[in-house]
């Protein structure tokens, strides 16, 4: 025992604090959608303790490029000033009060607001939530709700896609469509059910576009058919389905979808959690199809992640319907609906991503993203697919790209080359649902044009690496 504290206080201080954080993580900490095995195993795999800009710094001082904006969510980037001072300032004059029973507050209201200018349409009406999850459970117990007042209350069933992923809470868990998260805890319920989705690269019907006419959008139609369209409340979708693997619909699918919806007087939620506040370049992602959709939850870039803070936001058609059909007290609401605290931080995000330009900045990126895509499927024979939006992407590795033969997935051909861009300090996400192999990237979106490019260059080394490896090239 002496010996290892004599051993342990030769250690460099990063060293002994790095030890110290591991062993209580280990002890204490239950982590999210993790390997509890891996963790328990051999620790967290990174310790971070600062953020800049498109960089994150860990317990070793060691920097690394965040390619994924942590969770899809930094868009401004790490460590501004500016936003840790709207929440200082917010808690030492009003840090929380409830929206409960009409009680409201300043930022609340500036916010909602603010969010109505931004948003296409007369998506103009907001209910506060505490993150994503919360707003797709929020949305289809509203849309449920609007109904029953339509005196249409048959109407429960809500369909979102296969690979769709719409949070973990109980009702946003059965609308995602990943089997993982679904076997997690239990089936999922009955009334959620799930249409092909828009997957180009890998389409689940075994068409091609444009010759397929959007067969995967006409699924939908099918579904709707099938359970009878009086039974169906509303139709989910992600303008880019993003933990799924980043699939970008094919041009006239979002604009199917409104379609059909209308057709049969079906409500239409866009999940904009991921995809909104600049993300794709627009400041909402439907807004590159031109669709306006009759809800959307949001959450993530609101904030850019420095607090939780979700929404639903919905047409006024919608509130002023619920408004004349009934008087009776709207039964639902969290805590934290509308935190005071959120809400200012919210404001001065939207602020800086105005007064910056960072959507127009956005936009300009996207097309060096691509440019990157079209470099790596030239210099290596493993990688294809390249897609995305803004500064949303990703690309896929195949075995055979010409003949589209995906490698075993006892191979881990994603896993293997994101540890190689962890090597050099650059932190990107696997995605291998289904026995793809796609590596996203949703990097900040302040990214300059020469991180972007040295972003690339460190996928072709990783790639490189993994090609080398298994003897391609």
């Amino acid at each position: 025992m002496q010996e290892n504290n004599v051993r342990q206080a030769a250690l460099p201080d990063s060293d002994r604090l790095s030890a110290e954080l591991a062993s209580l993580d280990k002890k204490y900490h239950f982590h999210p959608t993790s390997s509890l095995q891996q963790q328990q195993q051999h620790g967290p795999s990174f310790i971070f303790t600062e953020g800049k800009g498109v960089y994150l710094t860990d317990v070793h001082g060691d920097r690394y490029m965040d390619g994924l904006a942590s969770m899809w969510n930094v868009n401004i980037g790490h460590g501004r000033a500016e936003l840790a001072e709207a929440a200082r300032e917010q808690m030492a004059k009003l840090a929380f009060s409830s929206s409960f029973l009409t009680l409201s507050h300043e930022p609340v209201i500036r916010l909602s607001a603010k969010l109505a200018e931004l948003t296409p349409g007369d998506l103009n009406v907001s209910f506060f939530t505490s993150g994503g999850s919360e707003s797709n459970d929020s949305v289809f117990k509203i849309v449920r709700h609007y109904w029953k007042l339509k005196g249409q209350p048959d109407r429960q069933k809500i369909i979102a896609r296969n690979l769709a992923y719409h949070g973990i809470t109980i009702g946003a868990t059965s609308a995602t469509g990943i089997s993982q998260f679904q076997r997690m805890a239990s089936a999922p319920s009955d009334d959620f059910l799930h249409a092909a989705a828009p997957y180009c690269a890998r389409c689940e019907l075994g068409m091609t576009y444009p010759a397929c006419q959007l067969a995967c959008a006409g699924t939908l139609r099918s579904i709707i058919e099938r359970e009878q369209p009086e039974k169906v409340a509303a139709v989910i979708v992600e303008p880019i389905q993003g933990a799924g693997g980043v699939i970008v619909p094919p041009d006239g699918y979002l604009q199917e979808v409104r379609k059909i919806c209308d057709e049969y007087g079906i409500l239409m939620i866009a999940d904009e959690v991921i995809t909104g506040f600049g993300r794709t370049g627009m400041m909402f992602g439907v807004e590159n199809w031109d669709v306006v959709p009759d809800l959307m939850s949001v959450a993530k870039g609101i904030t850019s992640g420095y607090i939780p803070l979700g929404a639903v936001i919905m047409s006024e058609r919608i509130r002023d319907e619920m408004i004349s059909l009934s008087n009776d007290t709207f039964f639902h609401g969290f805590t934290y609906s509308g935190h005071p605290t959120a809400c200012a931080v919210a404001l001065k995000n939207l602020e800086i991503i105005e007064r910056e330009g960072i959507v127009g900045h956005v936009k300009q990126m996207e097309k060096v993203m691509l440019d990157g895509f079209r470099f790596l499927e030239e210099r290596h024979p493993t990688v294809s697919a390249g897609r995305g939006k803004g500064l949303l992407g990703a690309f896929e590795l195949f075995a055979d790209r010409e003949r589209g033969t995906r490698f075993d997935p006892s191979v881990k051909a994603a896993s293997r080359v994101v540890n190689q861009c962890f090597e050099r300090k650059l932190l990107v996400r696997p995605i291998t649902y289904g026995g793809t192999d796609i590596i996203a990237m949703s990097p900040p979106l302040i990214m300059t044009k020469n991180e972007l490019e040295l972003m690339f260059e460190i996928f072709s080394d990783a790639v490189g690496v993994f090609e080398r490896e298994i003897g391609v090239g």
